[in-house]
């Protein structure tokens, strides 16, 4: 049997269906198709990378201020808040300068824009401010937030907000803003100064002790957005710190009526101005520092500016025959002369080109030191200066305090001017011993005078109680008064017997005496220079000074009038000096003397 041949097996092959051998051949094509989609979306993300930087460039560079406006527009805003200024009181705790509640009015421009005519047409006529200021204040751009008024009595704020509203305007508003006010108005004005509108101090004890006075303001800031302040926005507080209280060492009362007196002489007298001091002759402190023509604190642009400083701590003047006072302590103090010391007083005294006066016409006086005191006598002075050197005078006078500030602590205050010794002439030594060729302040020769009271010792003038800091960082103050011995306590026990004879009769001045005190005092009239010709004129600068009770001294009393038209320092100065020390003497109960003292001859 025949076998038949079997063809050769082939391989066996797998039956894949089609759709599984396209997925192989993906499968295949993955890794290219990959790449190029990366490409793709990097180019893509390159694309959106670009135009986002090109968008910062504008945002940063050619659209900012666009959008810096946008960003304050829609952002936030900031708002001070002002402290309440420290409170300025009398020596008694009196309140002569105060805070009191003010609001200032507000303005949102970005609402008050579209009725900014009419809002400022009441704004300028209701609080007396100029129109086209607060018409651009309701106008600024990029803003929600402008100052239109500050330190508004709340009341009076309040109604122009109140009529601002009513004929449907938008924008105004108010916020607390305390207003500085003087209840005295005149009184104390010029030591006191003054804040303006905005709160800046001027002048007097506000801007010298504004550092401490005035505090820190404090601020608040918030988102707004769409014209309107964001209820559950960012927000944050900064509280403001209240200033510090000063005290003053004045007496509100005897400051009041030395304003009074005063202002009834420089009147009645046809004088330019005056100054007035009352001080307390053991400790210094200055109980009233009246000028006049003064001001009212509550309103200082009604005066013109000369009126806001205090001339008794500014003006310089030459103070005649008040200095006659210093240059007989000197005499007493160096031993060269006693208060009974014989001199031959004639009519006139040539000195090198000059001659020098009386102010009245007289032969030959026999005059004791006392006597040339008394009557005042310039010829007299000069003559007894003879016996110290010019070196030792210009010491004396220096250590009285002459030619330097007192240290009260006032800006503005002079040094007055004592010239070098090195450089008088017989002429200048001459004119010095009697108050003509030097210059002084009012508070400064009151503290000269007060060393006589004072038994010898100069004691600094302070017109702060306690102590307080100035701007510059000194301190100062009645608990910080330097004090130093110029003439001893004898020279100026016997200083005081002779100013005695002035209040009594055959002194200048027997019309200042007062009933049951022993008063001492000196009278002064000195001569002002013509600014057209700067030589002397027809002039003259009166005063008077004085203290009491002369046996046990309590209180000084010094008075400057500048250029009356007519009389002296007993007749313009004088009645001054005894109103106000009566009326001290009263207030402060001090007992009178009880006896009359037994004061030396004034003749041989």
């Amino acid at each position: 049997m025949t076998q038949r041949r079997r063809p050769p097996r082939r391989p066996v092959r797998q039956h894949v269906p089609q759709r599984k051998r396209r997925r192989r051949s993906l499968r295949r094509r993955v890794p290219g198709t990959s790449l190029l989609r990366l490409r793709i979306g990097f180019l893509v993300i390159a694309m959106v990378v670009s135009v986002f930087a090109v968008r910062l460039f504008e945002l940063q560079g050619v659209d900012a201020a666009a959008y810096v406006a946008k960003a304050r527009a829609e952002g936030v805003v900031t708002v001070k808040l002002p402290a309440t200024r420290g409170t300025i009181r009398d020596r008694n705790g009196i309140p002569l300068a105060d805070s009191v509640d003010g609001l200032m009015i507000v303005a949102d421009p970005t609402l008050t824009s579209p009725h900014a005519a009419a809002i400022a047409t009441i704004v300028a006529r209701r609080l007396h401010v100029d129109y086209f200021d607060v018409l651009a204040r309701l106008q600024a751009p990029d803003t929600h937030f402008q100052y239109i008024d500050r330190r508004v009595p709340a009341a009076k704020a309040r109604a122009v907000v109140d009529e601002i509203r009513a004929k449907g305007y938008k924008g105004i508003d108010v916020r607390r803003d305390p207003v500085r006010d003087y209840p005295g108005h005149d009184v104390a004005a010029n030591i006191l100064g003054f804040t303006n509108a905005m709160g800046q101090a001027g002048e007097g004890t506000e801007l010298t002790f504004d550092d401490l006075l005035s505090g820190r303001a404090g601020s608040a800031t918030y988102e707004v957005g769409g014209g309107n302040r964001i209820p559950l926005g960012d927000s944050s507080v900064v509280e403001p710190k209240a200033g510090k209280d000063l005290t003053l060492t004045i007496d509100q009362d005897v400051q009041w009526y030395a304003q009074r007196a005063l202002r009834n002489a420089v009147r009645g007298s046809g004088a330019e101005s005056g100054s007035a001091v009352v001080m307390d002759t053991g400790t210094g402190e200055l109980l009233a520092l009246a000028d006049y023509p003064t001001f009212d604190a509550n309103d200082p642009t009604g005066s013109p500016e000369s009126d806001l400083g205090a001339r008794s701590v500014r003006a310089m003047y030459e103070p005649g025959s008040v200095e006659k006072v210093l240059t007989t302590s000197a005499l007493l103090d160096a031993g060269l002369v006693t208060p009974r010391t014989r001199l031959r007083v004639p009519g006139v005294l040539p000195v090198q080109d000059r001659v020098i006066h009386d102010d009245v016409p007289h032969g030959m006086w026999h005059l004791t030191m006392t006597g040339v005191l008394a009557r005042s006598s310039n010829i007299g002075a000069a003559l007894a200066a003879r016996r110290i050197s010019d070196k030792g005078l210009y010491a004396y006078l220096h250590d009285f305090g002459l030619g330097q500030p007192t240290g009260l602590g006032l800006r503005g205050e002079t040094a007055g001017s004592l010239p070098p010794w090195k450089s008088w002439r017989p002429i200048r030594k001459a004119n010095i011993a009697f108050g003509q060729g030097v210059a002084v302040s009012a508070v400064q020769m009151a503290a000269a005078i007060n060393t006589v009271a004072n038994g010898g010792v100069y004691v600094e003038p302070s017109l702060v109680k306690g102590k307080a800091r100035l701007n510059d960082g000194r301190v100062v103050g009645s608990a910080t008064s330097q004090r130093h011995r110029v003439i001893s306590k004898h020279a100026a026990r016997m200083e005081t017997k002779m100013m005695e004879t002035v209040t009594k009769d055959g002194g200048t001045a027997p019309n200042t005496a007062i009933a049951g005190y022993n008063i001492a005092g000196k009278t002064g009239t000195a001569e002002r220079v013509d600014p057209r010709c700067g030589c002397y004129g027809s002039k003259h600068t009166v005063s008077f000074v004085g203290f009491a009770p002369a046996d046990h001294p309590r209180l000084l009393v010094y008075v400057v009038v500048a250029a009356p038209d007519g009389g002296f320092g007993s007749t313009v100065a004088g009645p001054v000096f005894k109103r106000l020390m009566s009326y001290a003497l009263t207030k402060y109960g001090v007992a009178p003397s009880g006896h009359r003292d037994k004061t030396p001859p004034l003749t041989w």
